[in-house]
């Protein structure tokens, strides 16, 4: 453990653990399409559609979601895979900048080591040839 908290935290950690946050938004957005057996909305109502969104306002834009003609989660939709990414990287930004520095330092200790991994794998792959 000593090692982990030794770890220096540099820059580019922090823009590594926001792109790997978007990984996992955009991942989250293609398996709540791809894999959710029932439909978001069971009502075709017009009372039930003006509660879940009301049109195009500042709530509907950070919080509204498209939906199929079925009352699917739409995988084709961008505002959708937006929302996914927005909605994760925020939410993970703030787990690590508000909880203990042990965690920063788990992850560069993380992407140091992968970092190293990648290029060993590399030259023993480039050594085979």
């Amino acid at each position: 453990m000593d090692k982990i908290a030794d770890t220096p935290l540099a820059t580019w950690h922090f823009v590594a653990f926001l792109a790997l946050l978007a990984l996992i938004g955009a991942a989250g957005h293609v398996l709540r399409a791809v894999i959710n057996p029932i439909p978001d909305r069971l009502s075709d109502s017009d009372r039930m559609d003006m509660i879940l969104s009301d049109g195009y306002n500042f709530n509907d834009y950070l919080f509204g979601t498209e939906y199929d003609d079925f009352g699917y989660y739409r995988l084709d939709s961008w505002k959708n895979f937006r929302l996914a990414v927005t909605w994760s990287m925020i939410g993970g930004a703030i787990c690590y900048l508000f909880t203990d520095k042990e965690m920063a330092h788990v992850f560069a200790w993380g992407a140091n080591n992968a970092v190293d991994w990648l290029w060993n794998v590399t030259v023993q792959r480039l050594q085979g040839l």
